[in-house]
């Protein structure tokens, strides 16, 4: 058997030519399977080029956001005030384990050294990292001694922690696509999860456009969001 899961990510990510070269390779009755929570065109593909008469199981785009993660909004009328928003949150709420999303590499390094000078603990993880600084980040933070985790959709599939109990998208994601793998890095397990966005009036077509992909209501953050997390 062959299993090629995070199809999408693995094809955006320029892979396309090695997954080509491997299944090429593979013998003729072997058994593929092709998994993603989203499925491309570009993934679609290689079943009808590789695969013998798949079997498609497709869900609903609107069954794909889990039940057990409640999806607030915060407006933020402007982009420097996302800092203030993101301390005075972190000052009100009592979280076990965080995730925090933004959509540059640059500025997961920024927003790491603004959390640290205001005395957060915070990790942060990226794509220039050496793999094994990566690893060693990934081993603190499931083990618990790291509670907040700074990142970029890099790591938003390999985010596997049972205590993460909040996400936060300091950026929304560029594609809404990749909100679902943001979200679903908490609520992992069984548990419940919360997700909390932050939109700037220039986010606000993002965030219908997410809404509308994932026939989803996104609500205001309410004042009572402690008793939810």
């Amino acid at each position: 058997m062959f299993v090629l899961d995070e199809a999408d990510e693995m094809l955006s990510r320029g892979f396309k030519d090695q997954i080509y070269d491997i299944f090429q390779l593979l013998p003729p009755k072997i058994q593929v399977g092709v998994f993603s929570a989203t499925m491309p065109p570009e993934a679609l593909e290689i079943t009808r080029k590789f695969m013998n008469k798949p079997v498609r199981i497709l869900v609903k785009r609107d069954e794909l956001t889990l039940e057990g993660i409640k999806q607030f909004y915060v407006n933020v009328e402007k982009e420097e005030w996302k800092l203030v928003t993101l301390c005075d949150l972190y000052e009100t709420l009592a979280i076990t384990q965080s995730v925090i999303f933004v959509n540059t590499r640059r500025k997961v390094d920024w927003l790491t050294n603004k959390m640290r000078s205001r005395d957060h603990t915070v990790s942060a993880t990226h794509g220039d990292m050496e793999q094994n600084t990566r690893d060693i980040i990934m081993r603190e933070f499931r083990s618990g001694s790291s509670r907040v985790l700074i990142t970029t959709d890099l790591l938003a599939r390999g985010i596997d922690v049972q205590q993460v109990s909040l996400v936060i998208n300091y950026d929304l994601p560029t594609q809404p696509e990749n909100y679902l793998h943001r979200i679903r890095r908490s609520g992992r397990f069984g548990r419940k999860g919360v997700a909390i966005n932050f939109v700037t009036s220039d986010d606000e077509r993002m965030l219908y456009d997410i809404q509308r992909f994932y026939n989803v209501v996104i609500e205001e953050l309410p004042a009572n969001v402690a008793d939810l997390i």
